[in-house]
């Protein structure tokens, strides 16, 4: 489980529950009859058969107690039969989905059976036809790389959700850390039957990956994350015993072996893997990547369509870019060279150090009381849950993205958390950061996550459920929203920070498809990138490697901006006087959808405030 990827994408329907202290003031607007509550009946089994089914989530989430509280001491299946189980239900699933006679449904039950039925159609379609890596939510086509496999995510998983305030949860953690060397193995087994079919990453992937590997392996064990973290918060809780030991022995007799087969794997695949970077040498990988982009932006756009949509955009953006940076007396050649001179002045860089990285975050943490000091202007309904910021684990820094938001959990027992990646200060110039903040943290995936988590007005598999064209397109649209409450008023600095996130994820409509579908090499996309948008060459490496091994989803962002822009002007336009910003935004109480449904619903919507 990676649960970085809160916002999964069309073919998962993540979980959530109904806990009192999640509830939000929204009114309960589900259907009341016969098939409504089939319907329901039937969400809610699906639901608690993932909930068994991912005990990480279940911690994640704050669901492994009670009756649940046999989920604490394990860890998700990460094998090939856990894959095919998971199919068979979800075509079970489906079916009684269908069984379901959706012309008898009210209009807020028709629109959960929309939602479901997309997302498990597209997933039984994908896993169906490709039988590497992943498809039908974010596809990720390799098993192991920087960015997949439990080698990266249960060490942090272990450290920053699993919760330590008794015996226990202590011995849970052992269980857990006793249980990881399975896992291990579990993805390695995966990641062998995919090479044998010629799928494993690009050599620079691979390099990364050994780099990540080693970072975890190449300690004393007393000395690893998985034991000092126990080790402390035992300490901390007043624990007796000797938690520290039992860990110790696990990581050095059993983790640290499997680890040492997950490193001889991936350098003899180091050996044998070519620097192409795109899927299209891989089986199928045509067909592949066409899928990754209808998952990521649902729509059915052709790679092409994407390119040439991202050449438009960038040029538009440069263009509202060029008088900006001409006053600032940046006047000489491209918006990307210009702002690459902008990037390096010394008053942007925060110091490449501790002090420094304390700075900024004390810097973001400023930007998000300020922002939410404005939210009533355009909310009507907040979420409960505060957010506060937090640097990428070091451990995982060298391959994690720039910057992540990750829910609190429903039983309240931390904040929401925006990740912010301090590997080199100077990839987060002090122009951009506010801008970073609104699409991370307030308007941008807070409100979206946390409105939803809190809605009442959606059953409990939708209020966690992801669509990456909504959600991203969602947290693009917050930057804009930001600009246009004037959070950017005398700053026109601040205001080039925002156009250079816009233009960094048109670009990223240019590359992604250049690599996948245009044969570009890493080099040539990443030539291309720090050309266009000016960023640091440290931090636009990791980006086109992000793309690289999850192909498809950069390109979420800006198809999702341009439908929240243009539905938002659509119904402006309609409603006139009557138009208001905070009814239109209520709009996230129902949830992350397909872009093709949330049009509709927003139609609705303005229908009937045109027929009141």
């Amino acid at each position: 489980m990676d649960r970085r990827a809160f916002m999964m994408s069309a073919g998962a329907l993540a979980l959530s529950a109904g806990l009192p202290n999640a509830a939000s003031s929204a009114p309960k607007v589900t259907g009341t009859g016969p098939e409504d509550q089939r319907l329901s009946a039937l969400l809610d089994k699906i639901f608690y058969a993932r909930l068994e089914d991912s005990p990480e989530r279940a911690t994640g989430l704050g669901l492994d107690k009670g009756e649940r509280a046999h989920l604490r001491s394990r860890l998700d299946d990460y094998s090939s039969a856990g894959d095919a189980r998971r199919l068979a239900r979800s075509k079970a699933e489906l079916a009684q989905l269908r069984a379901i006679d959706k012309g008898r449904l009210s209009a807020a039950s028709a629109l959960d059976y929309d939602v479901v039925e997309y997302g498990l159609t597209n997933s039984i379609e994908a896993n169906e036809r490709f039988h590497y890596g992943s498809a039908g939510g974010r596809y990720a086509p390799y098993v192991i790389s920087q960015l997949t496999g439990p080698y990266r995510g249960v060490p942090d998983f272990l450290d920053t959700q699993h919760a330590i305030a008794n015996a226990a949860d202590a011995d849970a953690y052992v269980a857990r850390l006793a249980a990881f060397p399975t896992a291990l193995d579990q993805s390695l087994e995966r990641q062998k039957e995919d090479a044998a079919a010629g799928v494993f990453a690009p050599d620079y992937i691979l390099d990364t990956t050994l780099k990540q590997l080693r970072a975890l392996r190449d300690q004393p064990a007393a000395k690893t994350l998985l034991v000092s973290s126990l080790a402390r918060r035992a300490t901390e809780a007043g624990l007796p015993g000797s938690y520290a030991a039992k860990a110790e022995a696990i990581v050095s007799e059993q983790v640290f072996p499997a680890l040492d087969r997950h490193i001889e794997t991936v350098t003899a695949l180091r050996a044998k893997a070519t620097h192409d970077a795109g899927v299209w040498r891989l089986p199928d990988g045509e067909a592949y990547y066409a899928g990754a982009l209808r998952a990521a932006t649902t729509t059915n756009l052709t790679p092409d369509e994407v390119h040439k949509l991202g050449l438009e955009q960038v040029a538009e953006i440069e263009a509202r870019l060029d008088p900006i940076l001409k006053a600032q007396g940046l006047s000489q050649g491209s918006a990307g060279a210009r702002l690459e001179q902008l990037n390096k002045d010394p008053a942007q860089i925060f110091p490449n150090t501790d002090e420094g990285r304390n700075a900024l975050l004390v810097r973001l943490n400023e930007q998000i009381k300020a922002m939410y000091a404005r939210l009533p202007e355009a909310f009507a309904t907040l979420p409960k849950a505060p957010v506060e910021v937090r640097r990428v684990p070091p451990l995982i820094q060298a391959g994690a993205p720039g910057g992540y938001y990750d829910s609190a959990p429903l039983d309240g027992s931390r904040p929401a958390i925006y990740y912010i990646n301090l590997r080199d200060t100077f990839d987060r110039p002090a122009f951009g950061l506010a801008t970073l903040t609104h699409h991370e943290a307030v308007p941008g995936h807070h409100l979206q996550v946390s409105l939803a988590q809190e809605s009442t007005a959606i059953p409990l598999i939708r209020r966690l459920g992801g669509y990456s064209a909504y959600s991203e397109g969602w947290a693009l649209y917050s930057e804009q929203l930001a600009d246009e409450m004037g959070l950017f008023e005398g700053d026109p600095l601040g205001q080039a920070g925002m156009l250079q996130s816009f233009l960094f994820r048109a670009t990223r409509l240019v590359v992604d498809t250049g690599l996948h579908a245009k044969r570009w090499s890493r080099e040539q996309a990443t030539d291309y990138f720090i050309a266009t948008t000016g960023i640091a060459h440290g931090r636009s490496q990791g980006e086109i490697d992000r793309y690289t091994v999850w192909p498809g989803q950069a390109t979420s962002y800006k198809v999702g901006h341009i439908m929240w822009d243009r539905l938002r002007g659509e119904a402006k336009a309609k409603l006139g006087d009557r138009f208001d910003l905070r009814h239109f935004h209520d709009v996230l109480l129902q949830g992350s959808m397909p872009l093709t449904v949330l049009e509709k619903l927003v139609n609705q919507r303005t229908a009937a405030v045109l027929a009141a």
